[in-house]
């Protein structure tokens, strides 16, 4: 390999480090839930203070905001497309110093199952929320219920074939 290639090929992974590490967005610092010990019995919680707020679900039947994938696309682009690609392709300019690489939200056979919950917490919470990856970094600090909705919408959208609810 020539200098000049050497260079190339570095500046690339420090490029595709610096997107992912900006790209991807911040850590959220809403834990994932905790899976209890299979081995021990359950153990009576402690009364804990009232939350703050509601933890992020689904909202109540009848509150639903009818999610936007115009809208989502505009922050898919920003969190996700550098690793995803920006057609949900998984080619984006990360997803070559990926290992696991990161999944092709095009592929309608691979996402059209996955429920729209099980996406919300991959988007919120991470990928080692599900199992995943723990390089597909947890966006939750950075968007709201709402805008995860709507990321989840373009995602959607994105699939060959159509997704179909």
């Amino acid at each position: 390999m020539s200098a000049i290639q050497r260079i190339t090929c570095s500046t690339a992974v420090g490029i595709a480090l610096a997107l992912f590490a900006f790209g991807c967005g911040e850590q959220s610092e809403t834990p994932a839930p905790a899976k209890p010990a299979a081995d021990k019995p359950a153990q009576p919680a402690a009364k804990a203070p009232a939350p703050a707020a509601k933890p992020d679900t689904a909202p109540a039947e009848g509150a639903a905001v009818e999610a936007d994938p115009a809208a989502g696309k505009a922050d898919y682009q920003i969190f996700c497309a550098s690793c995803h690609g920006p057609t949900g392709d998984g080619d984006g300019p990360v997803a070559q110093a990926l290992d696991p690489k990161p999944a092709k939200h095009s592929d309608g056979n691979y996402m059209n199952p996955l429920e729209d919950e099980y996406l919300f917490q991959v988007i919120k919470f991470g990928g080692a929320s599900v199992g995943k990856s723990p390089m597909m970094a947890p966006v939750g600090g950075s968007l709201s219920d709402q805008q995860i909705r709507n990321v989840i919408a373009f995602i959607r959208s994105l699939a060959d074939p159509p997704y179909r609810r």
